[in-house]
């Protein structure tokens, strides 16, 4: 039986069969050991293979190839990977400059992975209505780097429904992923595009400026246009893995795009003689914030245990 998986709560998975049955399936034991180095090998937005025993329990037995998935590093396992979500038309990052802080460290390691694994990405800046005048210009300046680099930007307050009419057409007919910082407002999003979900929303933390969790598991909603939407626990951090220190640069494609005027085939970007990065960095073609978030991936890699401090 063939099935799409809508919902993963750690220990039991929502499989939606391909008979419009939903199936609540478990995975077997060894199933975690088959060269899957990750917390969940199954992840919302699989598609799998159920069989059901004879005492009546659904086991998931295979997943089909994934086309794409987007991943993090376990924030206290630094060996091994969680898959937040598979097989993505899109994913959206909610974003906000304030209540609380989306750091671009943590924007640019969501978009270097989406990169990794194909996935496109667009950053919605959220709460637009909250913002004081040094917050806005912020916003623009972001929303200036990041579409001269290739990826589309809009600006949206969930709670008062500003922009959410062109929000619905860019959703409708896909698979999308939302993320974000707790916090930055999916649960409300989601409420306003699907009135009956009626998700628990949560408070910033004053004192932090930090979101509170929510949200504790990833499900697939349906949309009433066609299509999914893909809720996930607030991300705290975002750490990279499955990643070779040779292959970062690719997924900043203004950074690798300067680096084929490298004096060497093989630059780091960090030191080299000729580094035709450092000099664009210099020059502003390429912004010091990205070109630290390359640093910052880089620095990653070489730690033994991977800390969510952004």
């Amino acid at each position: 039986m063939k099935g799409l998986v809508i919902k993963n709560t750690g220990s039991w998975y929502s499989v939606r069969t391909d008979d419009g049955r939903t199936i609540e399936s478990k995975i077997k034991g060894n199933f975690r050991l088959k060269d899957i180095r990750s917390t969940n090998p199954v992840s919302v937005g699989d598609r799998v293979d159920i069989d059901i025993n004879n005492e009546g329990t659904a086991f998931i037995t295979e997943i089909e190839d994934r086309k794409n998935y987007i991943v993090r590093r376990a924030s206290n396992l630094s060996k091994q990977s969680h898959i937040i979500a598979a097989n993505l038309d899109q994913a959206m990052l909610i974003v906000t400059v304030n209540y609380p802080i989306t750091t671009t460290v943590f924007i640019d390691r969501f978009l270097a992975t989406a990169e990794a694994y194909r996935v496109p990405v667009k950053l919605i800046f959220n709460k637009i209505d909250r913002y004081h005048a040094e917050d806005q210009e912020y916003m623009e300046a972001l929303i200036h780097l990041y579409t001269t680099i290739g990826y589309p930007c809009s600006k949206i307050c969930a709670k008062k429904e500003i922009g959410l009419d062109e929000l619905r057409e860019e959703l409708k007919g896909k698979i999308t992923l939302l993320s974000g910082h707790s916090g930055v407002g999916k649960s409300t999003l989601i409420n306003k595009l699907l009135p009956g979900v009626n998700l628990r929303t949560g408070d910033i933390s004053e004192y932090h400026n930090k979101g509170m969790h929510t949200t504790t598991f990833s499900e697939m909603i349906e949309l009433p246009d066609g299509g999914f939407i893909i809720d996930t626990p607030g991300i705290k951090g975002f750490g990279t893995i499955e990643m070779e220190d040779a292959e970062i640069s690719h997924y900043f494609p203004e950074i690798f795009k300067h680096s084929d005027k490298c004096r060497f085939g093989n630059c780091s970007h960090r030191h080299e003689p000729g580094c035709a990065v450092i000099e664009a960095v210099e020059n502003h073609y390429i912004s010091e914030s990205r070109y630290r978030s390359y640093l910052s991936i880089l620095t990653d890699k070489g730690e033994s245990k991977y800390r969510e401090d952004f």
